[in-house]
């Protein structure tokens, strides 16, 4: 197989499951809409999700470099393209209607939108569109070919144009956007929030391998340490949840840092820490919704689905990683 047809399936790979993490994962939709969802938002989500990773390889920003542009496309998903942030609206015709009422709770004083919905509507795109994807995908690579670009200039040129054009795709679209508008002081906000979170990753540059001899710690404390962050993000109504969600993320970000810098951290550590987002949300998917009506053996077949799926990729992952792998010396911090 020559070296183009070696990096062109983790592309394709990223592409399909940047959505699928993205809307599906936490059980939005049932095992029959998946497919749909899929095919359609392959191009915003996945073409994202590919941007970004082949961007962060390519200048050597690092796992904080790719946080900060995960951060930045969930801005812009949220504040400029469906701006479901700035819509009262936007879930009242589906099963999340009274979702509202909560997150009015938290809406920011001058600025029309929920505290609460921005954190979550952030931070599931870092975690579920863009950070979990990666991780895995790269997971399943020789660490040759892990860290290194899979598109050349051309292949990015597509790739932005398939993430435009999705993009404008929901946009347009009455079930995208709804036909809401937001103010343009709001539109502003975003986009400086987006540019400021862009300049911020493409700033970062990894800093030089520590020579802190201490052990990293197992996978599975790291995973555990971003489950209960991800988890616990949610636990609280109002001001005191946003407080606390602030609080866990800020949290497991300085432990990731620290302990990326000791010996032994290696891709192992990384996919826990990206995968347990996706575990908790296969395991929430039992008690969420789907966004239109679905009869109780629908909903349950798709969240069986569900964790069928991100058990299968992440222990196929775990899997491909079995043999010791070299320290990762390009470290979060």
């Amino acid at each position: 197989m020559t070296a183009k047809r070696r990096r062109l399936p983790p592309a394709i790979a990223l592409l399909l499951l940047a959505p699928w993490a993205a809307e599906c994962s936490w059980g939005g939709f049932t095992l029959a809409g998946m497919p749909f969802v899929v095919l359609v938002l392959a191009p915003m989500y996945g073409g994202a999700a590919l941007l970004i990773r082949e961007t962060a390889r390519r200048l050597g920003l690092g796992w904080p470099g790719i946080v900060a542009l995960a951060a930045a496309f969930g801005v812009i998903q949220a504040g400029l393209v469906d701006q479901s942030l700035f819509n009262p609206g936007f879930l009242d015709d589906t099963e999340f209607a009274d979702t509202q009422a909560v997150a009015q709770q938290t809406t920011v004083p001058g600025l029309g939108f929920s505290a609460r919905q921005a954190v979550d509507y952030v931070g599931n795109h870092v975690a579920l569109s863009i950070c979990g994807p990666i991780a895995l995908v790269e997971s399943y690579l020789g660490a040759d070919r892990r860290l290194r670009p899979w598109l050349g200039r051309p292949g990015l040129a597509v790739v932005a144009l398939l993430w435009l054009a999705g993009s404008l795709l929901v946009f347009a679209d009455d079930g995208g956007r709804k036909n809401f508008l937001a103010a343009p002081g709001q539109l502003a906000l975003a986009a400086a929030v987006a540019l400021a979170l862009i300049a911020t990753a493409l700033r970062h540059r990894p800093r030089p391998a520590s020579s802190n001899t201490s052990p990293a710690p197992r996978p599975v404390r790291v995973g555990l340490v971003v489950a209960v962050a991800y988890a616990g993000s949610g636990l609280l109504p109002g001001w005191p949840g946003i407080g606390l969600a602030l609080a866990l993320a800020t949290a497991a970000a300085v432990l990731l840092v620290r302990w990326s810098r000791h010996a032994g951290w290696g891709q192992r550590h990384v996919l826990a820490a990206a995968s347990a987002s996706l575990l908790v949300a296969a395991a929430y998917a039992y008690a969420v919704p789907t966004y239109a009506p679905a009869t109780p053996a629908a909903a349950l077949v798709g969240d069986v689905a569900i964790s069928v799926v991100v058990l299968a990729l992440v222990g196929g992952a775990r899997w491909r990683l079995r043999a010791p792998s070299p320290t990762v010396h390009a470290p979060p911090g």
